[in-house]
């Protein structure tokens, strides 16, 4: 995309640098964005939060689902459970998985991302075999057969990048063994437990294409690969293999924390980082208008500071074409906080294309969380005090 302009142009009483040393009279900034952080942007400072609404009508509100509370989603097949968001380019579901599969799987509509929540399990496919945990990170290929054994129940976020393919994020001048090294991603291994489920016995496969499911029957487990060689495998990443990027004097905008890109979305992983202490530095997510992608956060471990009453398996959804950013309370805290590393571990996924919301998800809706952002007298008063101190 194109620069509006060769270079910024400034009006009235401005900070020099985004995100830090606000102006005297100014409490809070808003980023207004394209392409998802990454085009030209312009910075707001503002006497009133951007997001202290009174009132909201019409369709375009921010979203808090419950994931916890999806019915639907337990079940032996992934290709069972019910799309939650989604769009022609990536559909998100969420799958309980107690018992072994007894059938394998197979996406033929596209590339297929597993994030662990929760649980243990075995992985058998065309590859070989994994052992993995809660907070790994699979990337299954377009068409691979594959299979779960899970040694306790399982809850596992999928993210289909649908007629596509994952790839890793360019990482430009911090080089290639930033966020994490490629060197760290695992693949299955042809070892004594994948030739442990060598059979003659009968087996199926669910394949998936254009959304319906075929079975296909081998008089043997088709999971037979004696051997393989190529750049094209399934692949393993835990979050906590992952060191991210981080300025002590500047808080790093979401596309800093990229893990995996599609051609329409990207996945990001927020995990724990040391918190910026530069005196005049913003220590919470900015207020910001990401107009061009939908903005997806599934909240799986720790303490979530910029958000109030937030537990692990819940959902936002905050679609593009208005602003948002941190409660009122943790805006207010953040301007003093005290803690020195976040403790938070959340995937988010930002789509180019406007996601639709199933009804599986519809049903475990909070409708107040719009509300969520309403300024109380006492968080207005908490943040200007802050500024004045």
């Amino acid at each position: 995309m194109r620069k509006w302009a060769s270079f910024p142009l400034k009006e009235g009483d401005v900070s020099r640098q985004a995100h830090a040393d606000f102006p005297e009279q100014a409490i809070y900034e808003r980023e207004t964005g394209r392409s998802g952080f990454f085009g030209p942007a312009t910075h707001f400072h503002h006497t009133h939060a951007p997001t202290g609404w009174s009132d909201w009508q019409g369709p375009l509100r921010p979203h808090l689902f419950n994931f916890n509370e999806i019915e639907q989603d337990k079940t032996s097949s992934p290709w069972a459970v019910p799309d939650l968001l989604f769009n022609n380019h990536c559909k998100m579901r969420t799958w309980r998985l107690t018992d072994s599969m007894s059938k394998l799987a197979r996406n033929a509509d596209g590339d297929e991302l597993l994030f662990i929540h929760e649980g243990s399990a075995e992985l058998y496919c065309d590859y070989g075999h994994l052992s993995v945990r809660d907070g790994d990170y699979i990337v299954i290929p377009r068409s691979t057969m594959w299979r779960l054994v899970p040694h306790e129940p399982m809850f596992i976020l999928l993210i289909e990048a649908t007629n596509d393919s994952y790839q890793l994020p360019e990482k430009g001048l911090v080089g290639n063994h930033a966020i994490f090294d490629p060197a760290m991603l695992d693949t299955p291994k042809i070892n004594d437990a994948f030739k442990a489920q060598y059979s003659e016995d009968s087996w199926q496969v669910e394949v998936k294409r254009h959304g319906q499911v075929s079975v296909v029957t081998y008089p043997y487990n088709p999971l037979d690969a004696i051997g393989w060689h190529g750049d094209l495998a399934v692949m393993r990443i835990n979050w906590r293999d992952i060191r991210p990027l981080m300025s002590h004097r500047y808080h790093l905008p979401p596309s800093a924390h990229t893990t995996f890109v599609a051609q329409r979305f990207v996945v990001c992983t927020f995990v724990p980082r040391p918190i910026e202490s530069d005196p005049g530095a913003l220590k919470v997510p900015f207020y910001h208008n990401n107009d061009d992608y939908d903005e997806v956060l599934f909240y799986h471990a720790g303490d979530f500071f910029s958000r109030d009453n937030i537990e692990k398996g819940m959902v936002t959804f905050h679609p593009a074409g208005f602003t948002h950013g941190p409660h009122p309370k943790a805006f207010a805290a953040g301007r003093e906080y005290k803690k020195k590393f976040t403790d938070e571990v959340a995937v988010m996924l930002d789509t180019r294309d406007a996601l639709e919301m199933g009804e599986a998800a519809l049903a475990t809706e909070n409708p107040d969380y719009v509300n969520s952002w309403k300024n109380k007298p006492q968080d207005q008063a908490t943040a200007t005090g802050s500024v004045k101190e």
